[in-house]
């Protein structure tokens, strides 16, 4: 089995309560994070308005929070059949829980501060992000290097999230004429996101100092299976090549197709699953490797049917 994880933007109110009232070891590892922070964070997300869950440095931990339920409650059925794991942006670091490298609530920890460090950096240099849609990734890169030309801002591909999906990101202006740049090559559509900051972009380089001393800071083991690292794609083995790269991932390119490729091509009978909200990468896998087939577990209803499978 190959597990993937999520990223920002798959977080909505009330997620993971059904699984806290129905399992007990999902309502236990979410006790243990909410005890680690200097939030209860259950409250933000149950009970929170949906901006105050979408804050950066609430809805990383919610959705970590969220995975790491999920995956106490299939721990035992999953014991000994998982060959990796990849997660999206921060759901890289519930892929690290997944193989035992962090506790949930380490890296629960981890994601906040990563979250505020991310804010603050965008707070002190405002951008922005947007989808484009329907044109290869080849072309969504010569528009936004056209768009950096000179001193007008920095736009970069930051997720390359289907080979005819990238979301680009950097200073406001230089986004918005990189998709402009985009539309004129033929994109179908772009869609600006409504973030904090310019995430995987040059614009996170005052984050990296803080959220690498983090990092050091905190108890890592070495892997039971490895992890798709979103910076390079390659397969990470050892905690120093996970803190490594978790660190260089805030201003580097999610290389998620380049990931899904080289888990299929290593594990092509393998099959997928998706631990936390949503199932956005089920459908990315389909668009990226045919005839993937990936099972979405994030509700009571997919658990149960899991695990009486």
């Amino acid at each position: 089995m190959i597990l993937l994880f999520p990223g920002q933007g798959a977080q909505k109110q009330g997620m993971a309560r059904d699984l806290a009232e129905r399992f007990p070891e999902a309502a236990e590892t979410l006790a243990a994070i909410d005890a680690a922070l200097d939030v209860k964070l259950t409250r933000v997300m149950w009970e929170g308005s949906e901006e105050e869950l979408t804050l950066t440095h609430n809805a990383q931990p919610a959705i970590l929070a969220h995975s790491a339920a999920v995956l106490a409650v299939v721990r035992e059925k999953l014991a000994g059949q998982v060959v990796a794991a990849a997660g999206h942006s921060l759901g890289e670091y519930s892929a690290w829980v997944a193989a035992g490298a962090l506790t949930p609530a380490a890296a629960a920890r981890l994601v906040r501060r990563r979250g505020a460090l991310m804010f603050e950096a965008g707070q002190a240099r405002p951008g922005a992000m947007a989808a484009v849609l329907g044109l290869p990734t080849e072309a969504v890169e010569r528009a936004c290097a056209e768009a950096s030309a000179g001193d007008a801002g920095v736009a970069v591909a930051a997720n390359l999230n289907a080979p005819d999906q990238t979301v680009i990101s950097g200073d406001a202006s230089a986004v918005e004429r990189a998709g402009e740049g985009c539309k004129a090559a033929g994109a179908k559509r772009v869609l600006p996101l409504k973030v904090s900051g310019a995430f995987h972009s040059p614009l996170m380089a005052p984050a990296v100092a803080g959220l690498r001393d983090a990092l050091g800071a905190t108890p890592f083991g070495d892997p039971a299976f490895p992890v798709a690292a979103n910076a390079t794609s390659e397969l990470v083995h050892d905690r120093g090549g996970a803190q490594r790269l978790l660190a260089e991932q805030l201003t580097a390119p999610v290389r998620w197709v380049e990931s899904m490729r080289r888990l299929a091509e290593q594990w092509p009978e393998a099959r997928w699953l998706e631990l936390g909200p949503g199932s956005v990468l089920g459908g990315l896998l389909k668009r990226i490797v045919p005839g993937a087939e990936c099972t979405a577990l994030g509700t009571v209803a997919d658990l149960e049917g899991f695990l009486g499978a």
